[in-house]
């Protein structure tokens, strides 16, 4: 009788595991590349990446890097990641957060010839440059994408509002490449932070206060989440 007790409640404790081992499986295998968007504030473990962890309850591999660019030649140090299509690594990713292309504008062109960068970096339709090769790199294992977009500073000046313009132009390009693939995901931050104000901002107005990283942490988790 011990016997058929024991292997009763055996059989249903496997009953009750298996959905909890179930979950965890299909928890998402998340990556995290870009720039200072995303890898502000990764120190302090209150990233956008670091945050969306939190939201989901699972690990995601963070390899943003401050001052990384779309485009990258020098061999170097474009290894150690300040080349964003190389912070990728192989693996069965479910999902990649990505942003990037901001630097290439802001510091990479000089302020001239920023419609011969905006085209390397997205063509008008969306079929070349180095955005659209990446983005199509990471599509080919059926990986979901999430561009996220820059922030703004609407009422405030800031240090790049010269690139403003370019910005918008390079963020309606990556929208419509969305827009053909529903794998294809552009999250926009245009209208995140309210007129005049500057919580949303560290101090140099450019990069993402610990509100503004926790608040778009939150909105990419809401994307896989769905």
């Amino acid at each position: 009788m011990s016997k058929v007790l024991y292997a009763a409640t055996a059989f249903l404790f496997c009953l009750m595991s298996t959905p909890q081992l179930m979950a965890q499986d299909k928890s998402p295998k998340i990556l995290a590349i870009g720039d200072s968007l995303l890898a502000w504030h990764k120190l302090t473990g209150r990233s956008i990446a670091q945050t969306v962890g939190k939201e989901l309850g699972v690990s995601v591999t963070d390899r943003s890097l401050s001052g990384a660019r779309m485009i990258y030649k020098l061999p170097i140090t474009g290894t150690v990641g300040f080349s964003i299509p190389r912070q990728y690594i192989r693996g069965e990713w479910d999902w990649v957060i990505l942003t990037g292309g901001g630097n290439d504008l802001w510091l990479g062109c000089g302020c001239f010839k920023c419609d011969r960068k905006l085209n390397k970096l997205i063509s008008k339709n969306t079929q070349t440059g180095a955005i659209p090769k990446l983005v199509s790199k990471l599509r080919k294992k059926n990986t979901q994408v999430i561009y996220v977009g820059y922030l703004r500073t609407p009422g405030q000046p800031s240090p790049i509002d010269h690139c403003r313009d370019e910005g918008d132009i390079l963020e309606t390009r990556i929208s419509a490449l969305a827009e053909k693939d529903e794998g294809v995901h552009f999250l926009s931050l245009k209208d995140l932070v309210p007129n005049g104000n500057l919580s949303y901002h560290a101090a140099d107005r450019i990069h993402p206060s610990i509100k503004a990283s926790k608040a778009i942490g939150k909105l990419v988790a809401e994307i896989i989440a769905d």
